[in-house]
């Protein structure tokens, strides 16, 4: 049995308020208004009665542009009103259809969703159970628990970045999350203090939006530097040196430290092992007393100045 689509008065309908999506930029909008202003809306909304209003459970961007062009009603198929816990998981359900909305907010009705279900239950949703629950894959919940877990000046910072147009925004929550990936990797291996921690990953995400670091992941040298101390390939004074040089010279780079220390370190010891592997050959060489070729002897001259140059004379 086809839905009944009723024409409601577009004033009498409010937004929900359980849709993680916060953000609607006009630009982003203009194709959808143009093409409501030339056809109309093709699909009816989806609402729900509250009273004397009705609540979008899916259409929201549609509804707007029906406001911005003064449309007095809008085709509508009117549910029965949802609890809350349904109202949400309806809502994560139409986000995971369409991943369209911004991580963090959606993160924070993800908290308020997984709050209602242990209420309910009397405790909290496995983890398997809130990706259930919210149209979600469990690595998806992870990475959402991960945002919630920042630093709230981190989060205010991240929503003043959402409100501007899209061409204007610079720091995404994937460079803070790197960031603080990046801090979590250094002060665990000790290279910097507990103490130190916020300052490196404010660091890290104040080069990200001055532009100093180009690339979204290169913050996990630091990862690959904690580990090369870890081997010992790196000495701990010299990777704190490097790490808090990186903290105070607003021009410094990942990609510089990591030249300094680990790049270093790798690039020596594969001439480590060509050295000996030389060395190694030579030695058979006269083992088996074969007469250099002119060629060879040439190369080998030219070897001798290069090594002279490195060692010394």
């Amino acid at each position: 049995m086809a839905e009944q689509v009723l024409l409601v008065d577009t004033k009498t309908i409010q937004p929900n308020p359980e849709n993680p999506r916060l953000i609607f930029h006009q630009d982003e909008l203009d194709a959808l208004l143009d093409s409501i202003k030339q056809q109309g809306i093709l699909v009816p909304l989806t609402v729900y009665r509250e009273g004397s209003t009705f609540r979008i459970l899916d259409g929201e961007r549609r509804w707007r542009c029906a406001v911005k062009l003064g449309l007095p009603k809008v085709p509508t198929v009117v549910q029965p009103k949802p609890d809350r816990l349904t109202n949400l998981m309806m809502m994560f359900a139409i986000h995971h259809r369409r991943n369209e909305w911004d991580p963090l907010p959606t993160a924070w009705k993800l908290r308020d969703l997984e709050k209602i279900y242990s209420e309910m239950h009397g405790a909290a949703p496995t983890e398997k159970q809130l990706a259930e629950l919210a149209s979600l894959t469990r690595g998806e919940v992870r990475r959402y628990k991960k945002l919630l877990s920042l630093p709230q000046k981190y989060q205010d910072q991240l929503m003043q970045e959402l409100h501007k147009p899209r061409s204007q925004q610079v720091l995404t929550v994937d460079h803070v999350l790197e960031a603080t990936a990046a801090a979590t990797a250094v002060v665990k291996r000790g290279i910097l203090k507990a103490s130190e921690e916020d300052e490196f990953r404010e660091s890290i995400v104040k080069k990200f939006v001055a532009g100093t670091i180009e690339s979204t992941v290169d913050p996990r040298k630091f990862s690959k530097l904690a580990r090369a101390v870890e081997r010992g390939d790196v000495a701990m004074e010299d990777a704190r040196k490097s790490t808090l040089q990186f903290m105070r010279l607003k021009s410094e780079t990942v990609r510089d430290i990591f030249s300094r220390t680990v790049e270093q370190h790798d690039f020596q010891h594969v001439a480590e092992q060509l050295s000996d592997r030389l060395d190694s050959r030579l030695n058979e060489l006269l083992a088996r007393d074969y007469e250099l070729t002119q060629s060879l002897f040439d190369s080998l001259e030219r070897l001798r100045k290069s090594i002279r140059k490195v060692v010394g004379k």
